[in-house]
Protein backbone atom coordinates (compact mmCIF):
# COMPACT_ATOMS: atom_id res chain seq x y z
CA UNK A 1 0.00 0.00 0.00
CA UNK A 2 1.27 3.47 -0.89
CA UNK A 3 0.60 6.05 1.82
CA UNK A 4 -1.22 9.19 0.72
CA UNK A 5 0.63 12.43 0.17
CA UNK A 6 -1.06 13.81 3.26
CA UNK A 7 0.19 10.94 5.40
CA UNK A 8 3.67 11.32 3.99
CA UNK A 9 3.69 15.07 4.68
CA UNK A 10 3.48 14.70 8.47
CA UNK A 11 5.37 12.82 11.14
CA UNK A 12 4.55 11.93 14.74
CA UNK A 13 4.45 14.95 17.05
CA UNK A 14 7.95 15.37 18.47
CA UNK A 15 6.64 16.00 21.97
CA UNK A 16 4.44 12.90 21.94
CA UNK A 17 7.33 10.85 20.54
CA UNK A 18 9.50 11.83 23.54
CA UNK A 19 6.66 10.93 25.91
CA UNK A 20 6.46 7.49 24.27
CA UNK A 21 10.20 6.93 24.80
CA UNK A 22 9.94 7.95 28.44
CA UNK A 23 7.00 5.60 29.05
CA UNK A 24 8.86 2.73 27.40
CA UNK A 25 11.94 3.28 29.59
CA UNK A 26 9.83 3.58 32.73
CA UNK A 27 7.94 0.40 31.85
CA UNK A 28 11.32 -1.35 31.62
CA UNK A 29 12.15 -0.21 35.15
CA UNK A 30 14.42 2.73 34.30
CA UNK A 31 14.09 5.89 36.36
CA UNK A 32 13.67 8.81 33.96
CA UNK A 33 13.52 12.52 34.71
CA UNK A 34 10.77 13.55 32.34
CA UNK A 35 11.10 17.13 31.13
CA UNK A 36 9.19 16.50 27.92
CA UNK A 37 5.58 16.58 29.12
CA UNK A 38 3.43 19.41 27.81
CA UNK A 39 0.81 19.07 30.51
CA UNK A 40 0.38 20.26 34.10
CA UNK A 41 1.03 17.73 36.83
CA UNK A 42 -1.69 19.15 39.10
CA UNK A 43 -4.97 17.23 39.43
CA UNK A 44 -8.07 18.35 37.57
CA UNK A 45 -10.09 20.67 39.87
CA UNK A 46 -12.54 18.72 42.00
CA UNK A 47 -15.44 20.84 40.80
CA UNK A 48 -14.77 19.72 37.22
CA UNK A 49 -14.46 16.07 38.22
CA UNK A 50 -17.75 16.19 40.11
CA UNK A 51 -19.47 17.81 37.13
CA UNK A 52 -18.17 15.06 34.86
CA UNK A 53 -19.39 12.36 37.23
CA UNK A 54 -22.78 14.07 37.49
CA UNK A 55 -23.01 14.16 33.69
CA UNK A 56 -22.43 10.40 33.51
CA UNK A 57 -24.89 9.60 36.27
CA UNK A 58 -27.43 12.05 34.87
CA UNK A 59 -27.35 10.48 31.43
CA UNK A 60 -25.73 13.47 29.70
CA UNK A 61 -23.80 11.05 27.51
CA UNK A 62 -25.39 11.64 24.11
CA UNK A 63 -24.40 13.68 21.10
CA UNK A 64 -24.45 17.43 21.61
CA UNK A 65 -24.74 20.21 19.07
CA UNK A 66 -21.72 20.13 16.75
CA UNK A 67 -20.80 23.57 18.10
CA UNK A 68 -20.97 22.38 21.72
CA UNK A 69 -23.53 22.59 24.51
CA UNK A 70 -25.18 25.95 25.00
CA UNK A 71 -24.17 25.79 28.69
CA UNK A 72 -20.47 25.55 27.87
CA UNK A 73 -20.61 28.13 25.11
CA UNK A 74 -22.29 30.57 27.49
CA UNK A 75 -19.64 29.86 30.12
CA UNK A 76 -16.93 30.55 27.53
CA UNK A 77 -18.59 33.85 26.58
CA UNK A 78 -18.71 34.84 30.26
CA UNK A 79 -15.05 33.90 30.69
CA UNK A 80 -13.98 35.94 27.65
CA UNK A 81 -15.88 38.99 28.92
CA UNK A 82 -14.63 38.63 32.49
CA UNK A 83 -10.97 37.89 31.81
CA UNK A 84 -10.26 39.30 28.35
CA UNK A 85 -12.68 42.17 27.86
CA UNK A 86 -14.14 40.41 24.81
CA UNK A 87 -17.83 40.31 23.92
CA UNK A 88 -18.92 37.14 22.13
CA UNK A 89 -22.27 35.42 21.67
CA UNK A 90 -22.72 31.62 21.85
CA UNK A 91 -23.04 31.41 18.06
CA UNK A 92 -19.51 32.84 17.84
CA UNK A 93 -18.07 29.90 19.80
CA UNK A 94 -17.08 26.43 18.57
CA UNK A 95 -16.23 23.81 21.20
CA UNK A 96 -13.62 21.35 19.95
CA UNK A 97 -11.83 18.19 21.07
CA UNK A 98 -8.88 20.16 22.44
CA UNK A 99 -7.28 23.46 21.41
CA UNK A 100 -5.23 21.57 18.82
CA UNK A 101 -8.42 20.83 16.91
CA UNK A 102 -9.58 24.43 17.33
CA UNK A 103 -6.44 25.61 15.54
CA UNK A 104 -7.04 23.15 12.72
CA UNK A 105 -10.69 24.20 12.39
CA UNK A 106 -9.68 27.87 12.21
CA UNK A 107 -7.10 27.17 9.52
CA UNK A 108 -9.54 24.97 7.62
CA UNK A 109 -11.90 27.90 7.06
CA UNK A 110 -9.15 30.42 6.26
CA UNK A 111 -6.69 28.83 3.82
CA UNK A 112 -6.70 27.16 0.43
CA UNK A 113 -3.95 25.00 -1.07
CA UNK A 114 -0.94 27.16 -1.87
CA UNK A 115 -1.82 29.92 0.61
CA UNK A 116 0.88 30.96 3.07
CA UNK A 117 0.52 30.94 6.84
CA UNK A 118 3.13 33.01 8.68
CA UNK A 119 4.51 31.05 11.62
CA UNK A 120 6.95 32.77 14.00
CA UNK A 121 9.69 30.39 15.13
CA UNK A 122 10.25 28.88 17.59
CA UNK A 123 6.74 27.48 17.17
CA UNK A 124 4.56 24.76 18.64
CA UNK A 125 5.30 21.55 16.77
CA UNK A 126 1.81 21.03 15.30
CA UNK A 127 1.43 24.35 13.48
CA UNK A 128 3.47 23.45 10.35
CA UNK A 129 2.00 19.95 10.12
CA UNK A 130 -1.58 21.19 10.33
CA UNK A 131 -0.89 23.82 7.67
CA UNK A 132 0.63 21.22 5.32
CA UNK A 133 -2.29 18.86 5.88
CA UNK A 134 -4.54 21.56 4.44
CA UNK A 135 -2.30 21.97 1.40
CA UNK A 136 -1.15 25.40 2.55
CA UNK A 137 2.45 26.51 3.07
CA UNK A 138 3.98 27.30 6.47
CA UNK A 139 6.19 30.37 6.03
CA UNK A 140 8.49 30.32 9.03
CA UNK A 141 9.66 33.68 10.38
CA UNK A 142 12.68 33.14 12.63
CA UNK A 143 13.00 35.00 15.93
CA UNK A 144 15.69 34.67 18.59
CA UNK A 145 16.80 35.90 21.99
CA UNK A 146 17.54 39.40 20.63
CA UNK A 147 13.79 40.12 20.48
CA UNK A 148 12.86 37.84 23.36
CA UNK A 149 11.67 35.26 20.80
CA UNK A 150 8.94 37.68 19.68
CA UNK A 151 7.90 38.72 16.19
CA UNK A 152 8.35 42.39 15.33
CA UNK A 153 6.44 44.46 12.75
CA UNK A 154 9.62 44.70 10.66
CA UNK A 155 9.97 40.92 10.55
CA UNK A 156 6.35 40.56 9.53
CA UNK A 157 6.55 43.19 6.79
CA UNK A 158 9.63 41.46 5.36
CA UNK A 159 7.97 38.03 5.36
CA UNK A 160 4.60 38.89 3.80
CA UNK A 161 4.01 37.96 0.17
CA UNK A 162 0.95 38.14 -2.10
CA UNK A 163 0.12 34.56 -1.04
CA UNK A 164 0.12 35.30 2.71
CA UNK A 165 -3.29 34.81 4.31
CA UNK A 166 -2.89 34.05 8.02
CA UNK A 167 -0.58 34.87 10.93
CA UNK A 168 -0.36 32.50 13.89
CA UNK A 169 0.44 34.11 17.24
CA UNK A 170 1.10 32.22 20.47
CA UNK A 171 1.47 34.19 23.69
CA UNK A 172 2.50 32.92 26.18
CA UNK A 173 4.64 30.79 23.92
CA UNK A 174 5.24 27.10 23.74
CA UNK A 175 8.22 26.44 23.67
CA UNK A 176 9.94 29.69 24.73
CA UNK A 177 7.70 31.11 27.45
CA UNK A 178 7.77 34.49 25.69
CA UNK A 179 4.89 36.87 26.41
CA UNK A 180 4.12 39.88 24.23
CA UNK A 181 3.69 43.16 26.10
CA UNK A 182 0.55 45.16 25.27
CA UNK A 183 2.59 47.55 23.11
CA UNK A 184 4.36 44.70 21.30
CA UNK A 185 1.08 42.93 20.61
CA UNK A 186 -0.55 46.13 19.38
CA UNK A 187 2.34 46.77 16.98
CA UNK A 188 2.37 43.25 15.53
CA UNK A 189 -1.40 43.10 15.16
CA UNK A 190 -1.38 46.51 13.49
CA UNK A 191 1.19 45.27 10.99
CA UNK A 192 -0.88 42.14 10.30
CA UNK A 193 -3.99 44.21 9.65
CA UNK A 194 -2.05 46.43 7.24
CA UNK A 195 -1.57 43.33 5.09
CA UNK A 196 -5.18 42.16 5.55
CA UNK A 197 -4.03 39.00 7.33
CA UNK A 198 -6.31 36.89 9.46
CA UNK A 199 -4.88 36.05 12.89
CA UNK A 200 -5.13 32.73 14.69
CA UNK A 201 -4.27 33.53 18.31
CA UNK A 202 -3.29 30.49 20.38
CA UNK A 203 -3.95 31.61 23.98
CA UNK A 204 -3.98 28.23 25.72
CA UNK A 205 -1.32 29.32 28.26
CA UNK A 206 -2.85 32.73 29.03
CA UNK A 207 -3.39 32.04 32.75
CA UNK A 208 0.19 30.91 33.37
CA UNK A 209 2.17 34.15 33.76
CA UNK A 210 5.14 35.15 35.91
CA UNK A 211 6.25 38.46 37.41
CA UNK A 212 4.80 41.49 35.65
CA UNK A 213 3.85 39.63 32.46
CA UNK A 214 0.33 40.37 31.25
CA UNK A 215 -1.72 38.57 28.63
CA UNK A 216 -3.34 40.60 25.86
CA UNK A 217 -5.58 38.98 23.27
CA UNK A 218 -5.20 40.42 19.75
CA UNK A 219 -8.99 40.40 19.43
CA UNK A 220 -9.27 42.88 22.32
CA UNK A 221 -7.23 45.60 20.62
CA UNK A 222 -9.83 46.99 18.20
CA UNK A 223 -13.07 46.17 16.41
CA UNK A 224 -11.07 45.50 13.24
CA UNK A 225 -8.72 43.14 15.10
CA UNK A 226 -11.69 41.25 16.56
CA UNK A 227 -13.16 40.74 13.10
CA UNK A 228 -9.86 39.36 11.79
CA UNK A 229 -8.95 37.14 14.76
CA UNK A 230 -9.81 33.62 15.82
CA UNK A 231 -9.13 33.17 19.55
CA UNK A 232 -8.08 29.63 20.48
CA UNK A 233 -8.16 28.44 24.08
CA UNK A 234 -9.29 25.49 26.17
CA UNK A 235 -9.39 23.72 29.50
CA UNK A 236 -6.21 21.67 29.14
CA UNK A 237 -3.48 23.90 30.56
CA UNK A 238 -5.21 26.29 32.97
CA UNK A 239 -7.37 23.60 34.56
CA UNK A 240 -5.07 20.60 34.12
CA UNK A 241 -7.62 18.85 31.92
CA UNK A 242 -5.44 17.63 29.05
CA UNK A 243 -7.12 14.23 28.84
CA UNK A 244 -10.63 15.67 28.90
CA UNK A 245 -9.99 17.15 25.41
CA UNK A 246 -11.89 20.43 25.47
CA UNK A 247 -10.80 23.43 23.45
CA UNK A 248 -12.65 26.23 21.75
CA UNK A 249 -12.52 28.76 18.96
CA UNK A 250 -14.04 32.23 19.43
CA UNK A 251 -14.38 34.10 16.15
CA UNK A 252 -16.79 36.02 13.91
CA UNK A 253 -19.98 34.02 13.45
CA UNK A 254 -19.28 33.52 9.74
CA UNK A 255 -16.05 31.69 10.64
CA UNK A 256 -17.79 29.68 13.33
CA UNK A 257 -20.62 28.59 11.04
CA UNK A 258 -18.14 27.23 8.50
CA UNK A 259 -15.87 25.68 11.15
CA UNK A 260 -18.86 23.99 12.77
CA UNK A 261 -19.84 22.49 9.43
CA UNK A 262 -16.31 21.14 8.98
CA UNK A 263 -16.24 19.71 12.51
CA UNK A 264 -19.60 18.02 11.98
CA UNK A 265 -17.85 15.70 9.52
CA UNK A 266 -14.88 14.98 11.81
CA UNK A 267 -15.58 14.30 15.48
CA UNK A 268 -19.21 15.43 15.35
CA UNK A 269 -18.88 17.10 18.73
CA UNK A 270 -16.55 17.24 21.70
CA UNK A 271 -17.24 14.75 24.51
CA UNK A 272 -20.51 15.65 26.27
CA UNK A 273 -19.18 14.63 29.68
CA UNK A 274 -16.05 16.72 29.26
CA UNK A 275 -18.12 19.72 28.19
CA UNK A 276 -20.00 19.71 31.49
CA UNK A 277 -16.72 19.39 33.38
CA UNK A 278 -15.16 22.28 31.47
CA UNK A 279 -18.16 24.53 32.11
CA UNK A 280 -17.80 23.88 35.83
CA UNK A 281 -14.06 24.60 35.69
CA UNK A 282 -14.61 27.90 33.90
CA UNK A 283 -17.26 28.96 36.39
CA UNK A 284 -15.72 27.73 39.65
CA UNK A 285 -12.10 26.67 39.10
CA UNK A 286 -10.25 29.95 39.74
CA UNK A 287 -8.73 28.91 43.08
CA UNK A 288 -7.21 25.76 41.57
CA UNK A 289 -5.66 27.80 38.76
CA UNK A 290 -4.09 30.27 41.17
CA UNK A 291 -2.53 27.50 43.25
CA UNK A 292 -1.13 25.80 40.16
CA UNK A 293 0.38 29.02 38.78
CA UNK A 294 2.01 29.72 42.14
CA UNK A 295 3.63 26.28 41.98
CA UNK A 296 4.83 26.88 38.42
CA UNK A 297 6.33 30.23 39.40
CA UNK A 298 8.37 28.60 42.15
CA UNK A 299 9.57 25.86 39.81
CA UNK A 300 10.36 28.36 37.07
CA UNK A 301 12.62 30.30 39.43
CA UNK A 302 14.38 27.11 40.46
CA UNK A 303 14.89 26.00 36.84
CA UNK A 304 16.39 29.37 35.92
CA UNK A 305 18.75 29.17 38.90
CA UNK A 306 19.84 25.59 38.20
CA UNK A 307 20.39 26.11 34.48
CA UNK A 308 22.48 29.15 35.38
CA UNK A 309 25.02 26.71 36.85
CA UNK A 310 25.54 24.94 33.53
CA UNK A 311 28.69 26.09 31.75
CA UNK A 312 28.09 27.56 28.27
CA UNK A 313 24.31 27.21 28.43
CA UNK A 314 22.24 30.34 27.70
CA UNK A 315 18.64 30.90 28.74
CA UNK A 316 16.07 33.61 28.05
CA UNK A 317 13.98 33.30 31.26
CA UNK A 318 10.37 32.33 30.49
CA UNK A 319 7.66 34.88 31.29
CA UNK A 320 4.76 32.47 30.93
CA UNK A 321 3.69 28.87 30.20
CA UNK A 322 5.75 26.13 31.88
CA UNK A 323 8.72 25.68 29.57
CA UNK A 324 12.35 26.76 29.44
CA UNK A 325 14.13 26.82 26.08
CA UNK A 326 17.89 26.98 26.68
CA UNK A 327 20.41 27.50 23.90
CA UNK A 328 22.66 24.43 24.02
CA UNK A 329 24.57 25.01 20.79
CA UNK A 330 27.86 25.58 22.65
CA UNK A 331 27.92 21.82 23.28
CA UNK A 332 27.70 20.91 19.61
CA UNK A 333 30.97 19.48 18.35
CA UNK A 334 31.98 18.18 21.78
CA UNK A 335 32.62 14.51 22.47
CA UNK A 336 32.70 11.83 25.12
CA UNK A 337 34.50 8.51 24.66
CA UNK A 338 34.54 8.92 20.89
CA UNK A 339 30.90 9.92 20.69
CA UNK A 340 30.48 13.32 19.02
CA UNK A 341 27.49 15.56 19.69
CA UNK A 342 26.64 17.12 16.33
CA UNK A 343 23.24 18.72 17.02
CA UNK A 344 20.23 19.05 19.30
CA UNK A 345 18.96 15.55 18.54
CA UNK A 346 22.33 14.04 19.44
CA UNK A 347 22.46 16.03 22.66
CA UNK A 348 18.93 15.06 23.70
CA UNK A 349 19.77 11.41 23.02
CA UNK A 350 22.98 11.66 25.04
CA UNK A 351 21.22 13.28 28.02
CA UNK A 352 18.51 10.61 27.97
CA UNK A 353 21.14 7.87 28.09
CA UNK A 354 23.69 9.50 30.41
CA UNK A 355 21.48 11.52 32.78
CA UNK A 356 18.18 9.70 32.22
CA UNK A 357 16.75 13.17 31.55
CA UNK A 358 14.24 13.55 28.72
CA UNK A 359 14.24 16.82 26.77
CA UNK A 360 12.59 17.64 23.44
CA UNK A 361 15.02 18.68 20.65
CA UNK A 362 14.50 22.26 19.58
CA UNK A 363 14.52 21.36 15.89
CA UNK A 364 10.94 20.14 16.31
CA UNK A 365 10.04 23.71 17.26
CA UNK A 366 11.98 25.31 14.42
CA UNK A 367 15.18 26.10 16.33
CA UNK A 368 17.92 23.47 16.29
CA UNK A 369 20.13 25.35 18.76
CA UNK A 370 17.83 24.64 21.69
CA UNK A 371 16.23 21.98 23.86
CA UNK A 372 12.80 22.36 25.43
CA UNK A 373 12.38 21.64 29.11
CA UNK A 374 8.98 21.39 30.78
CA UNK A 375 8.88 22.25 34.47
CA UNK A 376 5.38 20.82 34.86
CA UNK A 377 6.87 18.11 37.05
CA UNK A 378 7.68 17.42 40.68
CA UNK A 379 10.21 19.57 42.51
CA UNK A 380 12.38 16.50 43.08
CA UNK A 381 12.48 15.79 39.35
CA UNK A 382 13.70 19.33 38.71
CA UNK A 383 16.38 19.18 41.41
CA UNK A 384 17.68 15.68 40.69
CA UNK A 385 17.14 15.72 36.93
CA UNK A 386 18.86 19.05 36.28
CA UNK A 387 21.72 18.13 38.60
CA UNK A 388 22.23 14.94 36.57
CA UNK A 389 21.92 16.95 33.34
CA UNK A 390 24.58 19.46 34.36
CA UNK A 391 26.96 16.69 35.39
CA UNK A 392 26.43 15.01 32.01
CA UNK A 393 27.09 18.27 30.15
CA UNK A 394 30.30 18.80 32.09
CA UNK A 395 31.58 15.44 30.82
CA UNK A 396 31.48 16.61 27.20
CA UNK A 397 34.93 17.68 26.00
CA UNK A 398 35.89 20.11 23.27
Amino acid sequence: MRPSRLAQSVAMSETLAIDEKVRALQAAGTKVYGFGAGQPDAPTPEVACEAGIAAIRGGRTRYTSAAGTIELRRAICQKLARENGLAYEPDEILVTAGAKQAIFMALAVLVDPGDEVLVPAPYWVSYPSQIRMLGAVPKVVATDESTGFKLTPGMLHAAVSPRSRVLILNSPSNPTGAVYTPDEMKAVVGAALEHDLAIVSDEIYERILFGDARHVSPASLSAQARERTGVVNGASKAYSMTGWRIGYLAAPREWIAKATAVQSHFCGNACSISQDAAAAALDQGADAVAAMVESFARRRDRVVALLGRAPDLELCPPEGAFYAFPDVSAYFGRSIQGRRIANDVDLAGYLLEEAHAAFVPGSGFGSDRHLRLSFACADAVIEEGLDATIRALEKLKR
